[in-house]
Protein backbone atom coordinates (compact mmCIF):
# COMPACT_ATOMS: atom_id res chain seq x y z
CA UNK A 1 0.00 0.00 0.00
CA UNK A 2 3.34 2.69 0.70
CA UNK A 3 4.65 1.15 -2.25
CA UNK A 4 1.43 2.06 -4.18
CA UNK A 5 0.68 5.47 -3.15
CA UNK A 6 4.77 5.79 -3.66
CA UNK A 7 4.14 5.39 -7.03
CA UNK A 8 1.11 7.67 -7.52
CA UNK A 9 2.99 10.91 -5.83
CA UNK A 10 5.80 10.08 -8.09
CA UNK A 11 3.53 9.82 -11.29
CA UNK A 12 1.41 13.48 -10.47
CA UNK A 13 4.59 15.26 -9.67
CA UNK A 14 6.33 13.95 -13.26
CA UNK A 15 2.60 15.17 -14.82
CA UNK A 16 2.62 18.30 -13.11
CA UNK A 17 6.13 18.80 -14.37
CA UNK A 18 4.85 18.27 -17.37
CA UNK A 19 2.14 20.67 -17.15
CA UNK A 20 4.50 23.48 -16.24
CA UNK A 21 5.99 22.94 -19.07
CA UNK A 22 3.26 22.71 -21.74
CA UNK A 23 3.40 25.32 -24.33
CA UNK A 24 0.05 24.03 -26.74
CA UNK A 25 -1.47 27.42 -26.10
CA UNK A 26 1.71 29.69 -27.69
CA UNK A 27 -0.54 31.31 -30.26
CA UNK A 28 -2.26 32.98 -26.94
CA UNK A 29 -2.13 36.75 -26.68
CA UNK A 30 0.36 35.98 -23.21
CA UNK A 31 2.96 33.52 -22.92
CA UNK A 32 1.65 30.39 -21.50
CA UNK A 33 1.63 30.01 -17.99
CA UNK A 34 -0.18 27.13 -16.17
CA UNK A 35 -2.19 27.84 -13.38
CA UNK A 36 -3.16 25.11 -11.05
CA UNK A 37 -3.07 23.61 -7.79
CA UNK A 38 -2.29 19.98 -7.50
CA UNK A 39 -1.64 17.22 -5.21
CA UNK A 40 -2.25 13.54 -5.12
CA UNK A 41 -3.77 14.05 -1.47
CA UNK A 42 -6.34 16.59 -2.18
CA UNK A 43 -9.96 15.70 -0.92
CA UNK A 44 -12.06 18.77 -2.42
CA UNK A 45 -11.68 19.38 -6.59
CA UNK A 46 -12.85 22.33 -8.27
CA UNK A 47 -13.28 22.51 -11.49
CA UNK A 48 -13.50 25.50 -12.99
CA UNK A 49 -13.23 27.25 -16.65
CA UNK A 50 -9.78 29.38 -17.09
CA UNK A 51 -7.76 31.40 -15.45
CA UNK A 52 -8.39 35.33 -16.06
CA UNK A 53 -5.99 38.56 -16.64
CA UNK A 54 -5.85 39.07 -12.94
CA UNK A 55 -5.31 35.51 -11.91
CA UNK A 56 -2.21 35.11 -15.31
CA UNK A 57 -0.74 37.93 -13.40
CA UNK A 58 -0.67 36.96 -9.59
CA UNK A 59 -0.29 33.54 -10.88
CA UNK A 60 -2.79 32.41 -7.81
CA UNK A 61 -6.19 30.97 -8.71
CA UNK A 62 -8.85 32.73 -7.35
CA UNK A 63 -7.12 35.36 -5.71
CA UNK A 64 -10.06 37.62 -6.42
CA UNK A 65 -13.52 38.78 -5.62
CA UNK A 66 -15.28 35.40 -6.95
CA UNK A 67 -12.45 33.57 -5.01
CA UNK A 68 -13.54 35.67 -1.86
CA UNK A 69 -17.41 34.30 -2.48
CA UNK A 70 -16.08 30.87 -3.34
CA UNK A 71 -14.42 30.40 -0.31
CA UNK A 72 -16.84 32.01 2.21
CA UNK A 73 -19.62 29.52 -0.42
CA UNK A 74 -17.23 26.38 1.41
CA UNK A 75 -16.66 27.81 4.57
CA UNK A 76 -13.20 27.91 3.82
CA UNK A 77 -10.42 30.31 5.34
CA UNK A 78 -7.90 31.85 2.64
CA UNK A 79 -5.01 29.30 4.37
CA UNK A 80 -7.25 25.92 4.02
CA UNK A 81 -8.49 26.57 0.31
CA UNK A 82 -4.79 27.10 -0.95
CA UNK A 83 -3.58 23.92 1.12
CA UNK A 84 -3.14 21.77 -1.83
CA UNK A 85 -3.36 18.65 0.56
CA UNK A 86 -7.42 19.72 1.10
CA UNK A 87 -7.85 21.26 -2.58
CA UNK A 88 -7.35 20.97 -5.95
CA UNK A 89 -7.99 23.73 -8.63
CA UNK A 90 -8.18 22.24 -12.09
CA UNK A 91 -9.74 24.79 -14.74
CA UNK A 92 -10.76 23.17 -18.13
CA UNK A 93 -7.93 25.45 -19.42
CA UNK A 94 -4.90 26.47 -17.42
CA UNK A 95 -3.82 29.31 -19.28
CA UNK A 96 -5.44 32.38 -19.90
CA UNK A 97 -7.08 32.08 -23.15
CA UNK A 98 -7.27 36.31 -24.01
CA UNK A 99 -10.78 38.29 -23.82
CA UNK A 100 -13.15 38.63 -26.57
CA UNK A 101 -16.56 41.01 -27.62
CA UNK A 102 -18.22 40.00 -24.38
CA UNK A 103 -15.11 38.79 -21.61
CA UNK A 104 -12.66 36.06 -21.74
CA UNK A 105 -12.57 33.81 -24.39
CA UNK A 106 -13.05 30.01 -24.35
CA UNK A 107 -11.24 27.64 -22.89
CA UNK A 108 -8.91 26.24 -25.40
CA UNK A 109 -10.11 22.65 -25.74
CA UNK A 110 -6.56 20.58 -26.34
CA UNK A 111 -5.93 21.35 -22.96
CA UNK A 112 -8.58 19.50 -21.40
CA UNK A 113 -8.27 16.94 -23.95
CA UNK A 114 -4.19 16.62 -23.30
CA UNK A 115 -4.24 16.73 -19.47
CA UNK A 116 -7.53 16.31 -17.86
CA UNK A 117 -8.29 12.81 -17.55
CA UNK A 118 -4.25 12.31 -16.54
CA UNK A 119 -4.47 14.59 -14.08
CA UNK A 120 -8.05 13.31 -12.64
CA UNK A 121 -6.37 9.90 -12.66
CA UNK A 122 -3.66 10.55 -10.10
CA UNK A 123 -6.16 12.66 -7.52
CA UNK A 124 -7.55 9.09 -6.04
CA UNK A 125 -8.58 10.88 -2.40
CA UNK A 126 -10.61 13.51 -3.96
CA UNK A 127 -14.41 12.66 -2.54
CA UNK A 128 -16.53 16.59 -4.10
CA UNK A 129 -16.05 18.01 -7.05
CA UNK A 130 -17.46 21.33 -7.36
CA UNK A 131 -18.11 22.25 -11.04
CA UNK A 132 -18.37 25.39 -12.01
CA UNK A 133 -19.12 27.01 -15.79
CA UNK A 134 -20.37 25.18 -18.76
CA UNK A 135 -17.07 24.30 -20.44
CA UNK A 136 -16.58 22.31 -16.79
CA UNK A 137 -20.22 21.22 -16.78
CA UNK A 138 -20.04 20.29 -20.41
CA UNK A 139 -17.09 17.97 -19.29
CA UNK A 140 -17.91 16.79 -16.01
CA UNK A 141 -21.99 16.10 -16.60
CA UNK A 142 -21.94 15.52 -20.59
CA UNK A 143 -25.42 14.36 -21.04
CA UNK A 144 -26.60 14.48 -17.78
CA UNK A 145 -26.49 18.52 -18.35
CA UNK A 146 -29.67 20.41 -18.66
CA UNK A 147 -30.51 23.14 -20.94
CA UNK A 148 -29.49 26.15 -18.87
CA UNK A 149 -27.38 26.33 -15.70
CA UNK A 150 -30.35 27.39 -13.79
CA UNK A 151 -31.92 24.03 -14.57
CA UNK A 152 -28.67 22.09 -14.11
CA UNK A 153 -27.59 23.68 -10.79
CA UNK A 154 -31.82 22.97 -9.15
CA UNK A 155 -30.94 19.38 -9.91
CA UNK A 156 -27.98 19.65 -7.72
CA UNK A 157 -28.71 16.37 -5.48
CA UNK A 158 -28.70 13.89 -8.71
CA UNK A 159 -24.43 14.45 -7.82
CA UNK A 160 -24.42 15.12 -4.38
CA UNK A 161 -22.90 14.27 -2.41
CA UNK A 162 -19.42 13.70 -4.01
CA UNK A 163 -20.45 16.56 -7.18
CA UNK A 164 -22.14 19.62 -6.78
CA UNK A 165 -22.87 22.25 -10.21
CA UNK A 166 -22.63 25.84 -9.16
CA UNK A 167 -22.60 29.02 -10.49
CA UNK A 168 -19.92 30.85 -11.05
CA UNK A 169 -18.67 32.82 -7.86
CA UNK A 170 -18.03 36.10 -9.82
CA UNK A 171 -19.33 39.55 -9.04
CA UNK A 172 -21.17 38.99 -13.01
CA UNK A 173 -23.66 36.87 -11.38
CA UNK A 174 -25.02 38.94 -8.52
CA UNK A 175 -28.43 38.63 -10.46
CA UNK A 176 -28.34 35.36 -11.06
CA UNK A 177 -28.37 35.03 -6.87
CA UNK A 178 -30.43 37.59 -6.19
CA UNK A 179 -33.20 36.00 -8.96
CA UNK A 180 -32.14 31.76 -7.66
CA UNK A 181 -32.21 32.92 -3.77
CA UNK A 182 -32.39 29.07 -3.00
CA UNK A 183 -29.04 28.22 -3.90
CA UNK A 184 -27.75 30.51 -0.70
CA UNK A 185 -30.55 29.49 1.23
CA UNK A 186 -30.87 25.73 0.66
CA UNK A 187 -27.55 24.56 -1.17
CA UNK A 188 -24.36 26.58 0.07
CA UNK A 189 -25.50 25.39 3.88
CA UNK A 190 -25.39 21.82 2.38
CA UNK A 191 -22.08 22.74 0.69
CA UNK A 192 -20.52 23.94 3.86
CA UNK A 193 -21.47 20.94 6.44
CA UNK A 194 -19.60 18.54 3.75
CA UNK A 195 -16.84 20.15 3.04
CA UNK A 196 -16.11 20.58 7.31
CA UNK A 197 -16.75 16.70 6.70
CA UNK A 198 -14.22 16.17 4.95
CA UNK A 199 -11.47 18.11 5.76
Amino acid sequence: MVEEQYIKVHEASALLDKVHNCSLCANLPFDPKPILQFNPEAKILIAGQAPGQITHHKGIPFDDPSGDRLRDWMGLSREEFYDDKKVAILPMAFCYPGTGKSGDLAPPAQCAAEWRASLLSVLPNVRLTLVIGQYAIAWHLKEEASSTLTETVKQWRTGWPTRLVMPHPSPRNNRWLKNNSWFALEVLPELKKQVKLLL
